[in-house]
């Protein structure tokens, strides 16, 4: 595949993933509402660690040009 295609390519992918990444996290935003969920501040700590630890990860395949590595994560 030509270097432009395959940029044509990562701009159409990134755009589109991105988008539909911040409306979830929109979605879960919006269990904040005390007025329709129950919480304990452990549920949230919870998820804004898997949600910070997978953003550290997504960093880290950038900075090694898309390899993968296994990250280990237990509630």
């Amino acid at each position: 595949m030509e270097a432009s295609a395959r940029r044509d390519r990562f701009i159409k992918l990134g755009e589109k993933r991105v988008i539909r990444a911040i409306r979830e996290l929109r979605l879960i935003g919006n269990l904040a509402n005390r007025s329709n969920y129950t919480y304990a501040k452990a549920d949230v700590d919870k998820i804004m660690r898997v949600l910070e630890a997978e953003i550290k990860l997504l960093r880290h395949r950038f900075e090694l040009g898309g390899k993968k590595e296994d990250i280990e994560f237990k509630l």
